[in-house]
């Protein structure tokens, strides 16, 4: 029987790990919910150094999040595991309750159907990181199961 096995990995810099956060539109937000890991997929936008995402008014899930350090983590990876990218931000993630630029995000992040109330939220990027799967790691072994 073959089996994949892990292969390496190439670190990323971080200009380039910014590129990448912001070549894709869904993430995921990683917090901690009564004491448990919780992981909301979100969609976002990057700017002045931060993830900003919209949430609903009432979502008490992305409430416990707000005034805490997350993980924000997008990727690219392929299906087989055999290629693509993956990249983390950890920072605080806050409501941004200043009217001057609510409109601003209320064009950049259009809202999920109707909803008027929603809040925005921003993760400003603490440190980032980010690796690139090296589709050549990756090979076939014999073994048994």
């Amino acid at each position: 029987m073959s089996e994949s096995v892990g292969g390496a990995t190439e670190m990323l810099d971080p200009a380039r790990c910014v590129a990448l956060l912001g070549s894709v539109g869904v993430g995921r937000v990683v917090f901690t919910n009564r004491a448990m890991p919780a992981v909301r997929p979100v969609r976002f936008v990057v700017r002045d150094d931060a993830v900003w995402f919209r949430m609903a008014s009432g979502d008490m899930w992305f409430a416990r999040a707000l005034d805490t350090v997350v993980a924000f983590a997008v990727d690219d990876i392929t299906t087989d595991l055999g290629g693509g990218w993956f990249v983390t931000v950890v920072g605080r993630a806050c409501e941004i309750r200043d009217r001057s630029v609510i409109p601003e995000l209320a064009v950049l992040l259009p809202a999920d159907g109707n909803r008027v109330d929603d809040r925005y939220v921003r993760i400003l990027v603490e440190s980032v990181s980010g690796h690139r799967i090296l589709p050549s790691a990756w090979r076939c072994v014999e073994g048994r199961s």
